[in-house]
């Protein structure tokens, strides 16, 4: 079972993945959150398709929308009531795979 964080470290985790991100992940109601802007709707379901690729290996499914060329992502342990490490984690390689 994956800990949850304290406040202090999802702030800490959370200045860490934004140090390099072209826009910010935030906290919104206890969950990583970012939306993710395309062009169009293939180009914003080839992203989802990455992302699922990634989250089935990791066995950590985001919550998320699609609307056209917008994707919207939270993320949350529910094992664990709240933000962990695998969140962070997975926020990271989303960004990436969005570079």
């Amino acid at each position: 079972m994956t800990v949850k964080y304290t406040a202090r470290e999802i702030q800490e985790e959370l200045a860490r993945l934004n140090e390099d991100a072209s826009a910010p992940w935030i906290i919104r109601d206890g969950k990583l959150n970012k939306s993710f802007s395309f062009p169009d709707f293939v180009q914003a379901f080839a992203f989802m398709t990455k992302v699922a690729i990634r989250a089935e290996k990791a066995n950590h499914h985001p919550e998320w929308s699609n609307i056209y060329g917008k994707v919207e992502i939270d993320l949350t342990s529910h094992d664990a009531g709240g933000l962990t490490k695998r969140d962070f984690g997975l926020a990271g390689v989303i960004d990436t795979l969005h570079n």
